[in-house]
């Protein structure tokens, strides 16, 4: 097969680049045999000719969409099995299929097998006893039944509290009978529910002797294994086209008197015993594992979508000449214009910020689990804030970066094939499931109100929050080109952000207002604390992983990594230039240095950014984008 000529400006950008994109390369998969192991995946996969492209999906109806999508899907995981009985089907190959780029290469649209993986098999091992996950788990795993999570209903989402879904024990058959008693408690939006799934774990009221003890998950067959037509007293079919994610297959779901098994509740935590009797979980919390692990796992999805529009973008900057910037000049590449830059820059050092938050998340989420294991609850609460915030700015920072990258083509961007449109509408989405982003956000703010509350009282704080008694204790320093400064000045403005909430919420309280109604009307400077709180974390993690890093890669690579840190860190202070002067010992004129420091960033990365983007290696198949 003859090679294919490279573009002059492309060529001409990487002889440009200071440092190998290879150890970059190298350096985000986790080393050399991991790329070699990544690329192997990779050709195993697209090579297939059964899951090479045939017609568009923008040319297929519907129903089409979804049998291509079947196909695909059903094509992809007995290639997942091959792997396993060749011992090479880790957690990595999961994960790059179902969430990860390689998976929205051949599943561009969304999978309909997705929840299988992602949300029913986590359940299972989540809340299930030893005994349930040895009679689940292989039958899932080797899809002999297929799954979905049915929590959010039609009425209710986020606060799950507010689910309507019962499931009543009767002891003299020791069944649980399952109702839906109005419209608005049908389950609505559980991938795969629509055609797909014939198992699924829902979450429902869980009643016993007349008492309702809160929400808690079961496993509920959906269709005959057979003939797939729906059990007895099961309403259910898909929900209809929506702004992306249209092959993913999602569903409604009704119950009118469906019996199921006492031993299909799940009862690693909370459970019923025969006669009814209720043993109540150590923890509340301990049922929301599965959604803590989905929301650490949409961190890290975020920032792989990010970087591929990024990519697209940047390549596209590249060779795209237009306008003037020196009358009589050659119309330069539009990746020169500063404008340009100051749009595609920050979204690569967004990309890398988000990166090694999910990595540090993903290593906190394990910790504590296998604490959990041993019944140490000290450090949900942290786990269960921190994931909130993060997927929310996550999924709302990687949704702006990719339509920011696709105005930054121009016209080009708005094409289909671009694959910039429908990488958005699978990012925007994040915004929405498995938490919608202000209710998240509202769940840290309560996590930061105790926390405050404990730095005035005197009592320790979780490592998360330990900047509230550095800070209380001491004045705002005079400003440091540094990063180091910016943490501080942005731990400044949590805290005087926090601060302000709490003070404002107990003086609404003292003034005879309900807790309840107090928090509320504070609460657009709880969600404001909240997000202030995520970005210190976020800028002080990504420092310190480059800190780390720098000492392992050669000069060149730690300078260009450095450099974007230190990009995403100034680019974070600069969009809250009002709560800076608000909260640090800053003047005017320092201002106008941070912005110098921007764009004297923007000059130092240009020369290497189709290097940064040739460093993410992703493949032609997985950017599928003529851009």
């Amino acid at each position: 097969m003859p090679s294919r000529k490279v573009n002059e400006d492309l060529r001409r950008e990487r002889e440009k680049c200071s440092f190998d994109p290879t150890e970059l390369t190298y350096l985000l998969d986790g080393g050399k045999e991991k790329t070699a192991e990544r690329k192997e995946r990779e050709k195993f996969f697209l090579d297939d000719p059964e899951l090479q492209k045939m017609v568009p999906s923008d040319y297929l109806s519907h129903k089409e969409k979804y049998e291509e999508a079947l196909r695909r899907a059903c094509i992809v995981f007995k290639k997942v099995q091959e792997l396993q009985a060749q011992g090479k089907a880790g957690m990595q190959n999961f994960r790059e299929v179902l969430g990860g780029q390689l998976g929205s290469a051949i599943l561009r649209d969304g999978n309909p097998l997705g929840l299988h993986y992602v949300m029913f098999i986590p359940a299972i091992m989540g809340q299930g006893t030893i005994e349930q996950q040895a009679e689940w788990i292989s039958k899932a795993w080797n899809l002999d039944i297929i799954g979905t999570y049915a929590q959010t209903e039609l009425g209710h989402g986020t606060f799950i509290r507010g689910l309507e879904t019962l499931a009543t024990y009767d002891p003299k058959t020791e069944e649980f009978v399952l109702n839906s008693p109005t419209l608005t408690s049908y389950k609505w939006w559980p991938g795969g529910l629509g055609h797909t799934a014939n198992y699924a774990v829902v979450v429902a009221q869980l009643y016993s002797q007349g008492v309702c003890h809160g929400i808690h998950p079961f496993i509920v067959q959906l269709r005959d294994e057979n003939t797939h037509m729906p059990m007895p007293g099961i309403k259910i079919g898909e929900i209809g086209c929506k702004l992306g994610m249209n092959s993913t297959n999602n569903g409604y779901l009704g119950f009118e008197n469906v019996r199921i098994p006492r031993i299909h509740m799940l009862m690693k935590n909370g459970k019923i015993l025969k006669d009814g009797s209720y043993v109540k979980s150590p923890s509340s919390k301990l049922t929301y594992g599965t959604m803590i692990f989905v929301r650490v796992v949409i961190v890290q999805d975020a920032a792989n979508y990010l970087r591929k529009a990024a990519t697209i973008a940047v390549r596209y900057s590249a060779v795209r000449h237009q306008s003037y910037i020196k009358e009589n000049a050659p119309e330069p590449q539009i990746l020169d214009f500063v404008t340009q830059q100051y749009k595609l820059f920050p979204q690569l050092s967004t990309y890398f910020a988000l990166h090694h938050s999910g990595l540090w998340l993903w290593d906190m989420y394990n910790n504590v689990t296998s604490e959990l294991e041993s019944g140490q609850l000290d450090r949900l609460p942290e786990l269960h804030a921190l994931a909130c915030c993060l997927k929310a700015v996550s999924a709302a920072d990687a949704a702006e970066g990719v339509e920011i990258c696709r105005l930054a083509c121009g016209g080009h961007g708005y094409m289909s094939c671009s694959t910039l449109p429908i990488t958005y509408g699978l990012v925007t989405a994040m915004i929405t499931y498995e938490g919608e982003n202000t209710v998240l956000y509202l769940q840290t703010a309560r996590f930061l109100m105790k926390a405050w509350q404990s730095c005035l009282d005197g009592q320790p704080l979780t490592p998360s929050v330990q900047y509230l008694n550095s800070i209380k204790h001491s004045f705002a320093g005079v400003y440091q080109k540094s990063v180091p400064w910016i943490i501080n000045a942005m731990q400044r403005i949590a805290a005087g952000k926090i601060e302000v909430a709490h003070r404002h919420m107990n003086d609404k309280i003292r003034g005879g207002l309900d807790g309840e109604y107090a928090w509320n009307e504070t609460s657009i400077e709880l969600v404001a604390a909240s997000v202030a709180h995520c970005r210190a974390f976020i800028v002080e993690t990504y420092y310190n992983s480059i800190l780390q890093i720098v000492p392992t890669v050669s000069k060149q690579l730690g300078k260009a990594l450095t450099e974007l840190c230190e990009l995403y860190a100034v680019y974070t202070l600069l969009r809250c230039t009002g709560d800076l002067l608000r909260f640090n010992n800053i003047t005017a004129r320092d201002l106008e240095d941070i912005q110098r420091w921007l764009e004297d960033l923007l000059a130092a990365i240009r020369p290497n950014a189709i290097g940064i983007v040739d460093g993410f290696d992703i493949n032609d198949a997985i950017l599928a984008s003529p851009l």
